[in-house]
């Protein structure tokens, strides 16, 4: 995506079969049973380049308005905040794949598909109103020690 135009074809062609990709993987690798910590560990780091990759390219295209910046940055104090209540409550590093934190991630893959007919102030309400349930809900899954999938 580093080496197409932000939100041409090649562009969207490669950030669609970055994002399929993710989605396939893990069920895969769960289908065939050959999940292994290190597959699990590079599907983090490779969801954190395609996130970092996305953001370099598609934030200096846009104008979002910064009530979504202090939004998206409170939902942020609240994942922080749930790493360390998790790590108070049951003393390791959690991160929870809920069904709300999965449904966040599709509305976030599909932001960027979007924003040539839609305005991000719009659509990203849509994205933080379901990130913020996620985020809270998460906190309940941690506190009451339930692994909600």
């Amino acid at each position: 995506m580093l080496f197409f135009p932000v939100f041409s074809v090649g562009f969207y062609i490669i950030y669609i079969l970055c994002g399929f990709s993710d989605m396939i993987d893990g069920t895969i690798a769960r289908k065939t049973h050959s999940i292994t910590e290190f597959g699990a560990k590079m599907d983090t780091v490779a969801d954190i380049v395609f996130v970092a990759v996305s953001l370099i390219k598609i934030l200096p295209a846009i104008n979002v308005p910064y009530t979504i910046w202090i939004w998206g940055a409170l939902i942020a104090v609240i994942k922080i905040g749930n790493i360390i209540l998790g790590y108070a409550c049951q003393k390791q590093l959690i991160s929870l794949h809920t069904v709300l934190n999965k449904i966040t991630g599709f509305l976030l893959f599909l932001l960027p598909l979007t924003l040539t007919f839609a305005d991000v102030k719009y659509t990203s309400v849509t994205v933080c109103s379901v990130a913020t349930f996620a985020a809270i809900h998460e906190s309940a899954c941690i506190t009451t020690n339930r692994q909600s999938k």
